[in-house]
């Protein structure tokens, strides 16, 4: 069985897209619709602008779902069984199995981003990786901690980010080294994403989504909150609502779709990170 999979922020790069742009004229007509959608030249930020524009949120994320949607079209999805997304990649799956259309999707994605980077101002926070060490001890460590921080992506065995206060992120970091992690580093971004810092954001996310047409899917997505095969439009809407404040379990939600089936994955946009977890998670699926 094929998986299509779907990165989330932190894959972009200055001129992103501009391969596909050129490729067809179907895929120029997608990618320059965002524009409309949007109300600005964000194909002029993707091919060329500066790198520090481009890893702003509000620029991030509608960046890297259009050049998954433009890459979606150069992709031989024929017998596509199951979709999944790394967090901001649920919006880009959900074009994929028919329950957003690209322009509902991308309006979504540029007001998601728009309130993390508000809740992002609104509380200066952090976000951390620690390296080799159990979930179970993050978990226990996180919790030990006074302030908030707690698992955000479960990325991988032995790859778990962190994310809240600042202050509570650093002691927490400290006491990961102190347990034994092999890293315990401190990412490059302004925001705790996926805590309960991005209250705000998910309040605002849940207005966009309740007026917004989610239809019947086609193929079964793994979310990032329950990891298990989804349909239902109602569902779908509470989970990606859900998610800004919960957990990214990326780990489980492979484990899940291989032990449905799953023999076969396809990472469609930007980068290869996706491949470089899920093959570290089980060795033995096949990438094309």
């Amino acid at each position: 069985m094929k998986a299509l999979v779907f990165p989330g922020q932190g894959s972009q790069f200055v001129g992103m897209g501009k391969e596909l742009y050129d490729s067809r004229k179907d895929i120029k007509d997608l990618m320059e619709s965002a524009n409309d959608v949007l109300g600005f030249d964000i194909l002029s930020l993707m091919f060329s602008g500066a790198e520090e524009d481009l890893r702003k949120t509000e620029i991030t994320q509608p960046a890297i779902f259009i050049h998954s949607l433009a890459a979606l079209k150069a992709t031989d999805a024929l017998g596509t069984e199951m979709v999944a997304g790394h967090s901001l990649g649920e919006f880009s799956a959900l074009v994929a199995n028919g329950v957003l259309s690209f322009q509902d999707g991308l309006k979504l994605v540029h007001e998601r981003a728009k309130a993390m980077q508000e809740a992002c101002d609104a509380h200066p926070s952090s976000m951390a990786a620690i390296l080799g060490l159990d979930d179970s001890k993050v978990e226990e460590i996180c919790a030990s901690v006074n302030g908030v921080v707690v698992p955000a992506n479960y990325n991988c065995p032995g790859q778990l980010v962190i994310s809240g206060e600042t202050d509570a992120v650093e002691e927490a970091c400290e006491k990961m080294k102190e347990a034994g992690a092999k890293r315990a580093l401190i990412l490059p971004v302004n925001g705790a994403f996926h805590s309960p810092l991005m209250q705000s954001a998910q309040d605002r996310l849940a207005t966009a989504i309740s007026s917004t047409k989610f239809r019947n899917s086609t193929i079964p997505i793994y979310q990032n909150i329950t990891t298990t095969a989804v349909s239902d439009p109602e569902e779908i809407k509470n989970n990606l609502i859900a998610q800004l404040t919960g957990p990214v379990k990326w780990t489980q939600s492979v484990q899940n779709m291989i032990k449905d089936g799953a023999t076969k994955f396809v990472e469609v946009g930007p980068g290869k990170t996706l491949q470089g977890l899920i093959k570290k998670i089980n060795s033995e699926v096949v990438f094309s």
